[in-house]
């Protein structure tokens, strides 16, 4: 067989400069007339090892991570000619791999097909079992059928609600109207949040295969994905997958000759997080300012141009031509009693394993950050995690075998959310973090209702005053009381959901809150206006190391001299920490005069 290298060109191969890896092989093949196919897949959901190149020869397949043009020479010479595979580089194969225990515990159905076959080429879809769904749909099953099957998997929305898919089709399924949409949500807007533009980049089909099976099940010809246009990359591919699939007679009229007809146009959006809201998406689908509107009616009986819509978002469509081909019930097999199947989450933040993940609902928190993710990255202390994105919640180390579902994290003060999974460790203020999600959801705020537009930014202003020593502890009172106000008061669910990062923090770490308050002391050592950074002239060496490197010139002195720093020009970039070779330069409480000083490797990395 003529082996064949396949790169990972998704957004974090590409980040990790996986263009000049693809180019270092076709110049290397060439140069040394080695004939070999050369191919492109998405991201198989280990970014932390990007760039992954697979090469797959009679032998079988290896994939090498860190690949970068240099070692390319290398992976050639000795795999490709010598038949000898680079041990030390591998990350997965059939007998070893470094990176195994990362996808050891996951169940893949969303990301069946990510990073295995190309986005870009239907035909690697179709071999993989693709088209199969709606073709048994189209030739065998009633849309009543269909909608029975997806209720029996106990499927439930995806993109945060958690609303059961098959009761939302059928809702709309049943609403009366001459014309139904479909409309996937592919909207991500969630710091730290990328599973939408994982599958998007690197499976469109899945995700057209399941418009096309809700299209048949509602009763629709319509529909769009609403993609933000700072996701070039799946823009691009949906365009080239849905080309496609227009080519080969699955879009467009009588598809397989079943009277049904179905198209699929892609809307882009401008960035707005409301726009997540599905009554501010068809909004702003119509051409509209992008602002909810109150709730009833429901977007199946009056959505899109007043016409009964079905909005799901993009991992939720990417189950079903898998439900339809495997059976509800083999779904409903997996995960709790509330909450079946698998969930994709995004792991990031200090973690040693950043990526993609899918693991059955039910597994707990700590087998998710601990042994699929592989803990704290530099071996640090885990603190917490901010799950269900920037209006989820902050959760404590004493809930690490909390199971990861919705009733569960709902007991517990925070959402499933989309499932972005940013995890923390010491070196993270989480007073800090309530601020900075806070001011993420009050700059999003399209400002339509009062308890959103105003509640969240005098929340915000007691929250800055706490992170500057100050505020008082009846604030922490106001706080936590117009929390709950915008949270029940607030027209949709950005204002409803935004106060919860600061309540879960209130609930689980508020003595940090009470040391800011009362010692103007951040332990973390991220709060700037509590902290400054000095150097100690007992470990100092007079290198001046930390003065070629202070990009505000704060620091006097020269080589073999005392070395201070002017605190009126510091700007606590943190930059001298992370560069003194002597560590002698440390983060300090101004007012108690305490070592604020977090894992070295930990300030490095920030």
């Amino acid at each position: 067989m003529t082996p064949r290298i396949i790169v990972g060109l998704g957004s974090c191969g590409l980040a990790a400069g996986a263009k000049d890896v693809l180019a270092a092989i076709e110049a290397e093949l060439a140069a040394k007339g080695v004939e070999a196919a050369v191919e492109q897949t998405g991201c198989i959901g280990l970014c932390y090892r990007e760039v992954l190149v697979d090469v797959v020869t009679e032998a079988g397949k290896v994939t090498y991570g860190d690949v970068t043009p240099k070692a390319v020479t290398r992976i050639i010479q000795e795999h490709l000619i010598e038949g000898k595979p680079v041990e030390e580089m591998i990350v997965l194969s059939e007998e070893r791999g470094s990176e195994a225990a990362f996808l050891a515990k996951q169940y893949r159905i969303v990301l069946r097909n990510c990073g295995l076959i190309d986005p870009e080429n239907i035909d690697d879809y179709i071999a993989a079992g693709g088209y199969q769904s709606i073709e048994k749909v189209l030739k065998t099953m009633t849309p009543e059928a269909v909608i029975g099957e997806v209720k029996t998997s106990g499927l439930r929305g995806r993109g945060g609600a958690g609303f059961p898919t098959g009761l939302k089709w059928e809702l709309t399924n049943k609403a009366a109207g001459d014309r139904k949409y479909i409309i996937c949500n592919a909207d991500e807007g969630d710091p730290g949040a990328f599973m939408d533009r994982g599958v998007l980049e690197s499976d469109p089909h899945s995700v057209l295969e399941g418009m096309l099976i809700a299209g048949y099940a509602i009763g629709a010809d319509e529909s769009y994905i609403y993609c933000r246009a700072e996701y070039p990359l799946a823009i691009k591919r949906l365009n080239i997958a849905i080309k496609a699939a227009k080519e080969r007679g699955y879009l467009g009229a009588n598809i397989m000759g079943s009277g049904f007809n179905f198209n699929i146009k892609i809307k882009e959006g401008a960035g707005a997080f409301v726009c997540g809201e599905e009554t501010a998406l068809m909004a702003s689908i119509e051409g509209q300012r992008g602002m909810p509107r109150l709730k009833p009616p429901f977007p199946a009986t009056s959505g899109l141009w007043a016409k009964p819509t079905c909005i799901n978002n993009v991992e939720t469509f990417a189950n079903i031509s898998w439900i339809l081909k495997n059976g509800g019930a083999t779904y409903a097999a997996m995960g709790t009693e509330g909450s079946k199947g698998t969930k994709v989450f995004a792991l990031t933040g200090k973690i040693s394993r950043s990526g993609l993940a899918e693991v059955p609902m039910g597994m707990s928190l700590k087998e998710v950050i601990f042994e699929v993710g592989g803990g704290i990255k530099g071996d640090g202390e885990f603190k917490g995690v901010q799950i269900g994105g920037p209006t989820g919640g902050c959760l404590p180390a004493e809930v690490i075998n909390t199971e990861v579902d919705y009733d569960s994290l709902t007991k517990i003060g925070a959402t499933m959310g989309s499932g972005g999974m940013v995890v923390l460790d010491q070196s993270d203020c989480m007073v800090d973090l309530a601020r900075f999600f806070l001011a993420f959801a009050q700059n999003e705020s399209c400002g339509k209702c009062v308890p959103c537009r105003v509640g969240t930014k005098r929340m915000l202003e007691i929250l800055e005053r706490i992170t500057k020593g100050e505020a008082t502890e009846d604030e922490l009172v106001t706080l936590k009381a117009l929390a709950q106000d915008i949270k029940s008061a607030s027209l949709c669910g950005l204002g409803q959901t935004a106060p919860n990062p600061v309540l879960s923090t209130l609930r689980y770490f508020q003595d940090e809150y009470l040391a800011h308050i009362r010692d103007g002391h951040c332990a973390a050592g991220v709060c700037a206006a509590l902290t400054k950074v000095e150097i100690s002239q007992k470990f100092c060496r007079q290198c001046a190391v930390c003065i070629r490197h202070c990009p505000s010139q704060a620091i006097s002195g020269a080589r073999h001299e005392t070395t201070v720093i002017d605190q009126t020009k510091c700007t606590q970039c943190r930059i001298c920490v992370a560069t003194c070779p002597w560590d002698a330069i440390f983060v300090v409480s101004p007012r108690t005069a305490e070592l604020v000083e977090p894992e070295r490797e930990a300030v490095k990395e920030k």
